[in-house]
């Protein structure tokens, strides 16, 4: 991996062209277009999985020979700069092909899974709301672009939507390709003559190299500085597949080697090849004659004349064309060409020569098409002709090719599957090695071992034997094209392994692609993710499991928790009895109902709710989510309402008139803050105002007794507060099924305290006869309505003359 920590901030895009010139002025005489590509900015989040990323996908086109990413980071709060926001380093990543497949929380990937590599950037802040950082690739592989960009795992805090303003984080990636315009292409077998001038440092050319092709040797001939003089050939060749040559490509230098001869064994296919001529320091001018042989390992008898997609033996025009299909020399007149099978150069006084190609002694052996079968969105099957069962013999590999479309299937999982049908290899001790290779199959013409890397080409190992008859392999987003599958069958003696003889192994296949590793298991949910128009499967691990599959069990919760906190989450709602009970005795049936619905749906929203598999759920998720929510508030709502003590019809009218706000509040935010604070701001102040008023008539504090404050009312209000800090400021993820218990018992025990005691009753007392003025006032005691006596006892407490 790559890391560069906060590069250059601030740098304009003026220096960074200025960058991309000076490392351009190497090549030629300059001649290149500047291509920009900028992506909206997205909110960053706390890594997760893969699923919390964010991704942006860059189209790099060909001929590029530089790409320059500018990385834009800045901090926003309330929808200004984020000045007072900590600085949290953002960790990009970059691969081409596909997405990168990251782990940075070291976690353990599931059995027989394929890491690609890709590289990593570090963003550091250099400014209080604001970081810029340039990554630069020479000589990028053109096509498909990711990057995938994150802040550092957090605590795992809940919070409250809409309590404080968030500091976010955004991410703007932009893209500056420089590309060569009019690069020579050169044609396999046909010797041109070049010169580099003075003035030119370099030459770049490319050639196209089809199926069927096992070698390919660049040449380079009649090398001198002055023309036609004898002196050595300052120059350095190099090449290099899909993208132009760098420091590391495969490189020979001239000046050491006459002839000067460079040869790619294995190349890819269906690729243009760059070669870069190089020049030394020198004061003179460079002429050479420069020239591609290829080895065409094709079987023309086979190769043509059949049937393209019937025969398992045939190469089938699916697997593109031979070199001898591509480029026949009878196309090109004039060109004078050499009869010779051993392909020597015949000069002429044209500058271009034809040099036929020559044939491999190692024939390649027959590719098996298969059939694409799409069943969903990355869930393809791969389907060989005349199986799945195949035969693999014991004098020649069999191979497979499987082609994965463009960006579509990029964003999924290639899985292998390989079992030996014992009973077939007749008591042998066979191994059967398989190489998956992208770009180009494996020869795997070596009898004693079998290698899935060379110099250009690097695949991945599979084996099977008769012990252990079956093996897996996983690729996570892998790249495009297509993958060839090589199975050889070698059998094992005292000496090392040696070609069997009479024994055909059958051998059952299995290709498939899907969207997530076995569906993330059973701790996890496969997500199907878009960014912009490309889709990407992800795992979303619960219950403590992690992992690209969620198969790391090393902070999984047991069967034992997970039992617990679903008790815990569950039980804590029969708090809701009590005041259940008291609301019934006090005649308060309308409250009463309401507790009852928000205990039965709390308790089932949280049975339902649960992250292992601990959970039993009685209809649908989101409708228990919503009932949950909706009788906590209306829970809220209701008791501070009958605390108001208003008339009957006006605390019905109120209650209907809540149930419908909050439900069309749900709707809209069902997380949002003021979906909880502002039904008991406003339930608080009707409470306020019924109170204020009952103040001024009766000229005296309302409620009026001080054991109503004290044992009744402040306890309530310091429950409930308690609670409410609780659920704002203490609940994380971790501590989420005690504390969230804990807020069950203290809202259920708050409404116990809160309830007003039984109303008194609605009777009129028939006045009695007035007697020459007289008459009596029949009063309540205060005690009565406070629920401190029996309100059956009505007592006179003044008698008033009139």
């Amino acid at each position: 991996m790559w890391w560069l920590e906060g590069f250059r901030s601030g740098m304009g895009r003026l220096e960074i062209l200025l960058l991309v010139y000076t490392l351009l002025c190497s090549l030629g005489d300059c001649l290149f277009v500047t291509d920009y590509f900028t992506r909206t900015p997205r909110k960053l989040n706390a890594y997760r999985s893969f699923a919390s990323v964010e991704l942006f996908h860059f189209n790099v086109p060909e001929d590029t020979v530089v790409a320059v990413w500018n990385l834009i980071t800045f901090k926003e709060q309330g929808g200004t700069f984020g000045d007072s926001c900590p600085d949290r380093n953002v960790t990009v990543y970059f691969r081409s092909g596909a997405p990168p497949v990251i782990n940075p929380l070291q976690t353990r990937f599931p059995k027989d899974t394929i890491v690609p590599g890709s590289f990593a950037v570090t963003l550091t802040w250099t400014l209080p709301n604001r970081t810029t950082g340039v990554f630069n690739v020479t000589s990028p592989l053109p096509g498909d672009w990711f990057l995938a960009a994150h802040l550092p795992k957090d605590e795992g805090k809940i919070s409250v939507k809409g309590l404080h303003e968030e500091c976010q984080y955004l991410f703007q990636p932009q893209l500056i390709v420089q590309r060569l315009i009019g690069i020579s292409v050169l044609y396999p077998g046909y010797f041109i003559d070049q010169m580099i001038p003075l003035h030119n440092r370099s030459v770049l050319y490319k050639v196209f190299i089809p199926n069927y092709i096992s070698r390919v040797k660049v040449q380079l001939v009649d090398c001198n500085t002055k023309n036609r003089s004898g002196e050595s050939c300052p120059v350095l060749l190099k090449i290099r597949s899909r993208a132009p040559p760098v420091h590391n490509s495969s490189a020979m230098d001239c000046r050491e080697n006459v002839p000067c001869e460079l040869e790619v064994p294995l190349p890819s296919w269906e690729q243009w090849y760059y070669i870069l001529v190089e020049r030394y320091l020198s004061s003179s001018d460079v002429y050479f004659r420069i020239g591609i042989q290829v080895k065409d390992c094709s079987k023309p008898s086979v190769s043509k004349g059949s049937s393209a997609m019937n025969m398992p033996q045939s190469f089938g025009t699916a697997m593109g064309f031979s070199l001898s299909e591509t480029l026949p020399a009878a196309s090109l007149p004039n060109v004078p060409q050499n009869g010779s099978d051993q392909g020597s150069l015949l000069t002429a006084e044209d500058s271009i020569t034809y040099l036929a190609p020559t044939a491999d002694t190692n024939k390649c052996w027959p590719i098996r098409p298969t059939l694409r079968n799409e069943l969903d969105t990355f869930s393809v099957h791969f389907y060989i002709f005349f199986g799945p069962n195949i035969s693999i013999p014991p004098d020649r590999a069999a191979i497979f090719a499987i082609n994965l479309m463009p960006v579509l299937d990029s964003g999924g999982v290639l899985n292998m599957e390989l079992k030996l049908n014992v009973s077939s290899v007749r008591g042998e001790n066979i191994t059967i090695f398989g190489c998956l290779n992208h770009g180009m199959p494996m020869s795997l013409h070596d009898n004693t071992s079998v290698s899935c890397e060379s110099e250009s080409v690097s695949g991945f190992h599979l084996s099977i034997n008769t012990t252990a008859n079956i093996t897996k392999l996983r690729i996570p987003y892998p790249q495009t094209g297509t993958w060839y599958l090589s199975l050889r069958s070698l059998c094992a003696t005292e000496h090392g392994f040696e070609m069997c003889t009479n024994v055909t192994a059958e051998v059952y296949l299995r290709s498939y692609l899907t969207p997530c590793i076995n569906d993330c298991g059973t701790y996890g949910q496969c997500k199907l993710l878009r960014t912009n128009n490309y889709l990407y499967a992800a795992c979303e691990c619960k219950a403590g499991w992690d992992g690209w599959g969620c198969t790391d069990n090393t902070e999984a919760y047991s069967y034992g928790f997970q039992l617990l906190s679903t008790l815990l989450l569950c039980l804590s709602n029969l708090m809701f009895v009590p005041p259940v009970t008291i609301a019934i005795r006090s005649h308060y049936l309308l409250e009463a109902s309401v507790y009852i619905f928000t205990m039965f749906f709390s308790t089932f929203y949280h049975a339902c709710d649960q992250p292992g598999i601990v959970v039993f759920c009685i209809m649908e998720y989101d409708v228990l989510q919503f009932c949950d929510f909706l009788g906590s508030l209306m829970s809220v709502w209701v008791t501070v309402i009958a605390m108001a003590r208003l008339k009957s019809i006006i605390k019905q009218v109120l209650y209907l008139l809540g149930a419908m706000a909050l439900s069309m509040a749900l709707q809209l935010d069902r997380h949002g803050l003021w979906n909880l604070l502002g039904p008991s701001l406003f339930a608080l102040g009707i409470m306020a105002i019924a109170w204020t008023v009952r103040t001024i008539r009766r000229r005296r504090c309302y409620p009026p007794t001080w054991k109503r404050w004290v044992f009744f009312l402040f306890p309530g209000t310091t429950i409930a507060t308690s609670a409410v800090a609780l659920y704002a400021f203490v609940e994380t993820e971790e501590n989420y099924f005690y504390i969230h218990s804990i807020w069950h018992m203290l809202i259920a025990g708050s409404v116990g305290f809160l309830l007003p005691p039984r109303a008194k009753p609605d009777v009129k007392v028939t006045p009695l006869k007035r007697r020459r003025g007289c008459g009596y006032q029949l009063c309540v005691n205060e005690h009565e309505e406070m629920g401190l006596v029996d309100p059956a006892i009505i007592t006179i407490n003044s008698i008033c003359t009139s």
